[in-house]
């Protein structure tokens, strides 16, 4: 009865006994602070959890001198890192002689609460996005996130380079709240999304009288005065409109469509393209002096092929957003999915991966892991006729390589993918956009991908 009366209630319970080692650890706990019952009973509390300091652990408090706390908010870290938050009740466990012989801590869980203040103080607009929304450890996006912390320093116009669904937007919202500009309002305009003759108006404003039925109303540059203007796939503007963001840029100044009257802007502009600019520039989708007026700091966000290692941590970080929105308790996905994944080439991107954990997350019933059956059909469907780019030859040596000297599977996948770069090259005469056609990849991911394997 007294563990099931544990297990149930809505509250965490954490009891130490005299050496602060952990008596007592029910399931609510576990939930809260994402830990098993096995990486904490029997543990001295400083040895399982972080705290700022000592002195912040109100189980000690307790513990050393019979503080009683109650209704007091405590940060902490599990051993995975993360931050924990909490609101607790705390009292010392004594004997009959009165002295302490533990402590007992009932936690109610604020952590999700707290992450929903912080980002509402960050929202500043429209912006939630921060470099520490950015989830990965891979070098690749390691050296993304720290040239775009530099950008923070200047309001320099940026180009943002990447394919769809690798978060382009989410670099841009953390360079401006990185910014002195970020109290200032933070704009967002799709190119792609209106017509040419209202992305004009849209953009630079409209004077009254211009035109039937136009009204006085300022554009997006006015709008965005003293903070940044995200204008995203770029190479989607007529030409036309483009040498006029140009001279918007160049000159600081705007004028309204129908005015006789220019107006003096203060925007930072970071701008997002899909494509290769050079590829944007040599189809005519692109102004090369547009481009080399946007590309002061240009920034290259790798596909997720590219940073596979970051996959487990990014499943992690969906699978507890999805928790919350549909209150469910997924714990994770089975090794099958996750190799599966590691496999598969997500020309979707990140946020490919988002929707298949979303669609995987529709199809549970009771259980509490991620299977094969749960992935979405059409993802099953692509993942079993999935061809793997080599020979069968290519297959037996590699596999032979592996027999003989057992590597890290990280390992193997750099020096398979490097070979298979340099028999690409090869086979167009070392022209690297040929052989970024080829592999179906830009041409500046493929000068990447061989400035990390040292091909020359």
């Amino acid at each position: 009865m007294y563990q099931t009366l544990l297990d149930v209630i809505d509250v965490g319970v954490h009891a130490i006994d005299t050496s602060g080692k952990t008596m007592i650890y029910n399931r609510k706990m576990t939930e809260i602070e994402e830990m098993c019952e096995a990486d904490v009973i029997n543990k001295s509390l400083l040895e399982v959890f972080m705290f700022p300091e000592e002195k912040d652990s109100t189980l000690l408090q307790a513990l050393l001198h019979g503080t009683v706390t109650k209704n007091t908010k405590q940060t902490y870290f599990n051993n995975k890192g993360q931050e924990i938050t909490t609101i607790n009740e705390t009292f010392p466990i004594y004997n009959d002689e009165n002295q302490v012989i533990g402590a007992i801590e009932i936690a109610k869980d604020i952590t999700k609460l707290e992450r929903i203040i912080r980002e509402n103080i960050l929202l500043k607009g429209d912006t939630k996005y921060t470099f520490d929304s950015i989830i990965g450890h891979s070098e690749a996006l390691f050296e993304v996130i720290e040239n775009s912390k530099r950008a923070t320093r200047t309001s320099s116009s940026v180009l943002i380079i990447g394919e769809t669904g690798t978060g382009k937007e989410l670099f841009a919202q953390s360079i401006h709240n990185g910014s002195q500009r970020s109290s200032k309002p933070f704009i967002s305009q799709n190119c792609a999304a209106l017509p040419d003759n209202l992305i004009e108006g849209l953009l630079f404003g409209t004077k009254k009288g211009a035109f039937t039925g136009s009204i006085e109303r300022p554009g997006l540059f006015e709008q965005a005065h003293g903070g940044t203007l995200l204008l995203d796939e770029i190479n989607s503007l007529n030409p036309a409109l483009q040498a006029k963001l140009l001279r918007a840029i160049q000159e600081k100044t705007i004028r309204r469509v129908g005015d006789i009257q220019d107006k003096k802007i203060d925007v930072r502009i970071i701008a997002t393209i899909n494509e290769d600019p050079v590829d944007a520039i040599a189809n005519g989708n692109l102004r090369k002096d547009l481009y080399y007026r946007l590309g002061v700091v240009s920034i290259f966000i790798p596909p997720l092929q590219e940073r596979k290692e970051d996959i487990p941590l990014l499943v992690d970080s969906f699978i507890e957003k999805y928790n919350d929105l549909f209150e469910m308790n997924i714990r994770g996905i089975s090794t099958d999915v996750l190799e599966l994944f590691f496999e598969y080439d997500w020309p979707g991107n990140v946020r490919e991966l988002e929707h298949i954990i979303e669609g995987a997350m529709n199809l549970l019933d009771y259980e509490d892991t991620i299977t094969f059956s749960h992935l979405p059909i059409p993802f099953r469907k692509k993942t079993h006729f999935k061809e793997t780019g080599f020979s069968s030859s290519q297959n037996q040596l590699v596999e032979q390589k592996i027999d003989d000297n057992f590597q890290s599977f990280e390992s193997h996948m750099e020096e398979a993918e490097k070979a298979y770069l340099v028999k690409a090259l090869k086979q167009h005469d070392s022209n690297i956009s040929k052989a970024a056609k080829s592999l179906g990849m830009s041409r500046q991911s493929l000068q990447y991908r061989l400035k990390k394997y040292g091909v020359k």
